[in-house]
């Protein structure tokens, strides 16, 4: 059974930083696709950044480009999201969540197999 599960979270503000992790378990991850998405209250899931685990090929959504760094640790099986600059408005719950045998790099939280239970960030102005 695959777990993902998310820590890191917090309260900041602006222009501060936070790591977020994710480590996954249950399953050799080597062909999955790794992504984060945020969900802010009343909105809908947004795509933050996704990475290709075997390769490491990444892509990121609009909003967070230049700001956020995703990256992955094969021995610990864990997944980063550093964020720099962080704005009020990056505030939501981030998840994490993995995608089996993708052939593209996913951005619509349809795509993915499994979801961690989520990480609080909060940016204060």
């Amino acid at each position: 059974q695959v777990q993902l599960v998310e820590s890191g979270g917090g309260l900041v503000q602006a222009g501060g930083s936070l790591r977020l992790s994710c480590t996954a378990s249950g399953r050799t991850f080597s062909s999955y696709t790794m992504g984060w998405f945020r969900q802010a209250p009343g909105k809908e899931r947004e795509f933050v950044a996704v990475i290709r685990w075997s390769s490491g090929i990444t892509y990121y959504g609009e909003s967070v480009k230049g700001r956020f760094t995703i990256s992955r640790d094969n021995a610990k099986n864990t997944v980063y999201l550093q964020m720099n600059s962080l704005k009020p408005e990056d505030t939501a719950v981030y998840y994490c969540a993995a995608a089996q045998n993708m052939l593209f790099l996913p951005t619509t939280p349809q795509r993915y197999d499994y979801w961690g239970q989520g990480t609080q960030v909060t940016v204060s102005s």
